[in-house]
């Protein structure tokens, strides 16, 4: 445990005082361990000890004197709280390994000080912080903020979304079956599930892909039913032209072509995540062009024929799937947000020339914020009708999405979803 204590504080100290990504830092400390145990067992460490940074920030503080100056040895207690508060394993053992871990002199005497007294106080340091908005929701201030001042009914339930296990989901592909027949091939090998979407399964476990029935051969796909709408929404046609821009990693490219025969191309600006769209359509036994691209630059890649169906799925916040992506709630600044419609308001400009005249662009994103969302919706459409053409309306979503959007819940993570029709 010792080891995995010191991988798991290593890890946050490069994501939190580095910068790094969450998945690019931790494959390498998983590929360091001998066991699948090992790896779950560190995998879960890190990912719970950044859903509730902000909790532990609060306990480390209380528990201190003064301020802690050595950032190694606050990570690495930080690892422990979260271990003491969030796990099954046995307190002393963490408590044990993490002092040892800690070194020798003050260092050791401070890490069993420290965690001492949070076992001793617990139900006061809960108090402590569930008093403050960080160590309540454990994400950063001016996300609650901004959370609570665009949903006032449903700020607190977006945020202990962030604060759960996401859902182990996944997509049936039809032309293998459907979800009644999908249900009872589960049950017939133990596993429990439910249906959560009209081609939705969510079982009550995650388990190992190779354990999904017909998963290598392409019957089903792991994905949130949240995401599962966009090739839905999309309305393809057999025989149309299909573009997927910003296509990485290939669920959403893959499951247009599980609904309809298109012509489908998949865009994406990075080679190696395009390689990935390659090798999810080659389990499926479907195929596509794949381009590398950007987006935002059509006349870099585009050959002057349009397309009948965009899909727009494009770089957002990623605010709607943090409990996925724990660490982005940290790296994030306020005034990303601004930067990401930008980016996003160039790519919709853009996008819109590429599509047919009668032809469908589904904008998405797997963002909360508004910014991102209907702002920019209302805003593209704005300024399409400004400059003299006119030429865009707003379609209608299904009924089961609420305001174009889904926010995140036990069942799904949080998308925005818009249809929009070029006249």
């Amino acid at each position: 445990m010792r080891k995995l204590q010191q991988r798991a504080a290593d890890t946050l100290e490069a994501i939190l005082d580095g910068g790094a990504a969450l998945h690019q830092v931790l494959p390498t400390q998983l590929d360091a361990l001998a066991t699948q145990g090992e790896r779950g067992a560190l995998q879960d460490i890190v990912y719970g000890s950044l859903r509730h940074f902000g909790r532990l920030n609060v306990w480390l503080e209380a528990l201190l004197q003064r301020p802690l100056t050595d950032s190694q040895l606050g990570y690495l207690l930080r690892v422990a709280l979260y271990q003491l508060a969030y796990t099954r394993a046995p307190a002393h053992a963490i408590v044990h390994n993490a002092v040892t871990a800690a070194g020798q002199g003050w260092r050791r005497g401070l890490a069993n000080a420290v965690l001492r007294n949070f076992q001793r106080r617990r139900a006061e340091l809960e108090k402590i912080a569930d008093a403050t908005p960080e160590g309540r929701w454990s994400h950063p201030g001016w996300w609650i903020e901004k959370l609570q001042a665009e949903y006032p009914a449903q700020w607190q339930s977006i945020l202990q979304a962030g604060l759960e296990h996401p859902p182990f989901t996944v997509r049936v592909n039809r032309r293998h079956g459907d979800v009644a027949g999908y249900l009872r091939r589960l049950a017939d090998t133990g596993i429990t599930a439910r249906q959560a979407g009209p081609a939705a399964v969510t079982l009550d476990k995650a388990v190992a892909v190779h354990v999904l029935p017909g998963f290598a051969e392409g019957h089903v796909s792991v994905q949130d039913a949240g995401a599962q709408w966009a090739a839905v929404l999309l309305d393809v046609r057999p025989g149309q032209r299909v573009l997927d821009a910003c296509a990485a990693p290939g669920g959403k490219t893959g499951h247009i072509l599980e609904l309809a025969d298109v012509d489908l191309t998949a865009l994406d600006v990075d080679a190696t995540r395009l390689a990935r769209v390659q090798d999810n359509l080659d389990r499926l036994g479907v195929k596509a062009r794949l381009i590398q691209g950007d987006a935002a630059k059509p006349e870099t890649w585009w050959d002057g024929r349009p397309f009948d169906r965009i899909l727009a799925d494009v770089p957002c916040s990623a605010s709607g799937v943090v409990r996925r992506n724990p660490d982005i709630k940290w790296l994030r600044r306020p005034n990303d947000i601004a930067g990401f419609a930008r980016q996003q308001a160039t790519m919709l400009d853009a996008l819109w020339q590429c599509l047919a005249p009668g032809g469908k662009l589904l904008y998405a994103t797997c963002s909360v914020f508004n910014q991102e969302n209907d702002l920019q919706v209302q805003t593209f459409v704005a300024r399409q009708r400004a400059s003299g053409l006119g030429n865009v309306e707003r379609g209608p979503l299904a009924e089961a999405l609420e305001n174009n959007r889904i926010l995140p819940d036990a069942d799904h993570d949080g998308f925005f979803y818009a249809l929009l029709h070029k006249t």
